[in-house]
């Protein structure tokens, strides 16, 4: 299915802006992106795309189930594509740098946990703050 066909199965009119981001997060090593890295991406590749369109098609891609929004940063809305695959986050408070895990462990206790306490586990989304400790982190800030 090409691109204009998976917009329009969302229920989307296959506009340019709405193809052209959603190639970006098909085509980018970076899964996890802000509207404002979105737009700056296009704005070095010569698009004419305005930073409200990108705002408006993100929330649009959200509603239609293709994206999905984290909130790693206080008020800093990160986007990724939905690929129906649950999964979790490790964020570097130092450089930003976001990995995603799955640990069945994890899985399984937070289910059991919402049962112990009467409850249905509906949804979740965990985000682990961390310090990137690795040797030679391209992510990582130059010292001071």
């Amino acid at each position: 299915m090409n691109n204009a066909d998976e917009l329009k199965s969302s229920g989307l009119k296959a506009t340019l802006p709405r193809i052209k981001i959603l190639e970006l997060f098909q085509q980018s090593a970076q899964r996890h992106m802000t509207a404002e890295d979105v737009y700056k991406v296009l704005l070095n590749e010569g698009s004419d795309i305005g930073l409200a369109t990108v705002y408006r098609v993100l929330m649009q891609f959200e509603q239609a189930g293709l994206l999905s929004r984290n909130h790693f940063e206080a008020g800093k809305a990160v986007f990724e594509l939905n690929e129906g695959q649950h999964h979790d986050h490790l964020v570097c408070v130092n450089c930003g740098r976001v990995e995603e895990f799955f640990d069945p462990e994890i899985e399984r206790r937070q289910q059991q946990i919402a049962t112990e306490r009467g409850y249905k586990l509906q949804d979740h989304a965990l985000s682990l703050y961390v310090l990137c400790n690795r040797e030679g982190c391209a992510d990582k800030p130059a010292s001071r």
